[in-house]
């Protein structure tokens, strides 16, 4: 059966593309194009995809756990340019 009559993207097509590591409708598109025309076809993708273990949800909570940076490291360096610029600007910076 059709999933996506826009660019004849098959059920089982999508179920393969899930098989090689497809996990999210974004991915499928990524892959085959379904989905990326008129839309009407994500909700099909979404529930052939259900709900399903994704081996990069897990790898994703893993990295989610274990952060490399801060958030506050960029916003360190960004405040030093703005005073910078209100500086040489003449405006005092808040």
């Amino acid at each position: 059966m059709y999933v996506c009559s826009c660019f004849g993207i098959t059920e089982k097509q999508v179920r393969e593309h899930a098989e090689a590591g497809a996990c999210t409708p974004r991915q499928i598109a990524s892959a085959s194009k379904a989905g990326t025309d008129c839309g009407s076809c994500v909700r099909s993708i979404q529930s052939i995809l259900g709900r399903g273990a994704c081996p990069r949800r897990e790898l994703l909570g893993t990295a989610a756990a274990e952060p490399t940076t801060t958030v506050a490291e960029p916003l360190v360096a960004q405040s030093a340019v703005v005073r910078a610029v209100a500086t040489s600007a003449g405006l005092e910076a808040a």
